[in-house]
């Protein structure tokens, strides 16, 4: 499944289709709080951290649950993490085989999760929070990739990611821009907040996390996408640059901070399954220029298991790993909510 967003949700202003669509946005809103107020919530007999987002599309969580996870790991805890699946058909609840399972089963998303830490999927979250509760081999804690607007489980702590650059766009609900529900309910549903800017600071990033600081009482900490290993081979390289993620001019302002030389840039969907016309296009691109074909982690994890172009496309592309880092003041900040939400809850007997 894939998805482009309207060229309104960001704009200065909604636009005629955005104002047309107000009517729908406050219908979607008002459900997404009437129910949860209807919802009785599933507390699992482990600590759940939640990580999520305000708009729909990309904006760091998947490396902000793996910032947390070894958070947790270093603590001593054993994190599992719960994801709904996007774009898999398995249902679940499944402990995801990075090794065996595929995109098309599980999502791509739970794939990178899996190679870190045990991953469950559940299209039904409270399920799979008790599934993972009920394991023989327990976890410590449950990491939520995603689920802010899931009511079924109670959270023991819930932070959620903002793009900077972007923010919440033109501050509307879906369909008439990006938030997922009203942003005053949203702010009322979580702990912290953390202000992903990107690859690197700038003013449109501050300005909105100070625009946070005023409207939110608690915690607002600033991070950014930095390179998990080193990308010195990027520094004056000449590549063809593709991602199909939420924000891929997120990915290609990376790449050109570390020096890399884009002498083509394809921006796909997000969860885009890529075909082999599009990967076709990707090797002759990559040939013509003498360059290198790069793309995300989580772009190159959905060709796993292909053949043909696709597997040929997987082989050629060199994917760039990332994480999500926070600064000395902001990192301290993190772990000590996590040992808040963690110390807060009994510790089980093994």
């Amino acid at each position: 499944m894939t998805m482009r967003e309207p060229t309104w949700w960001y704009a200065p202003s909604p636009g005629v289709v955005g104002q047309l669509l107000e009517p729908a946005a406050l219908l979607w809103g008002r459900l997404a709080q009437r129910r949860f107020a209807r919802t009785s919530a599933y507390r699992a007999s482990v600590p759940v951290i939640c990580i999520g987002n305000f708009t729909a599309g990309g904006t760091g969580k998947t490396p902000l649950a793996l910032e947390v996870a070894g958070i947790a790991q270093a603590m001593g805890l054993k994190p599992a993490f719960l994801s709904r699946g996007y774009g898999g058909r398995l249902r679940g609840p499944h402990w995801v085989d990075a090794s065996r399972d595929r995109a098309g089963d599980v999502g791509d998303e739970p794939l990178l999760l899996a190679a870190a830490h045990p991953t469950l999927v559940c299209h039904d979250r409270a399920n799979g929070a008790r599934a993972i509760a009920e394991s023989p081999d327990r976890a410590d804690v449950i990491i939520m990739d995603d689920g802010l607007q899931n009511a079924a489980i109670a959270k023991d702590l819930t932070v959620a990611v903002v793009d900077g650059a972007r923010g919440i766009g033109n501050g509307r609900v879906i369909p008439a821009g990006p938030l997922r529900a009203p942003l005053a309910f949203q702010l009322g549903l979580v702990d912290a907040v953390v202000v992903n800017q990107g690859s690197a600071v700038g003013a449109s990033a501050h300005d909105f996390a100070n625009r946070l600081r005023r409207d939110f009482e608690g915690p607002v900490m600033d991070a950014r996408i930095a390179p998990s290993e080193a990308a010195d081979w990027l520094s004056g390289a000449p590549v063809v640059a593709f991602a199909g993620i939420g924000v891929p001019e997120r990915f290609f302002a990376t790449l050109r901070s570390l020096g890399a030389r884009i002498a083509n840039e394809i921006a796909f969907p997000d969860h885009h399954a890529f075909t082999p016309a599009d990967a076709t296009r990707l090797l002759n691109l990559a040939r013509s220029h003498g360059a290198t074909l790069v793309t995300t982690e989580k772009d190159r994890v959905r060709l796993a298991g292909l053949d043909g172009p696709l597997a040929e496309l997987r082989n050629a592309a060199r994917a760039l790993p990332v994480r999500m880092k926070l600064d000395t003041r902001d990192e301290s900040r993190l772990i000590a909510l996590i040992e808040g939400a963690v110390g807060r809850r009994t510790p089980k007997v093994r």
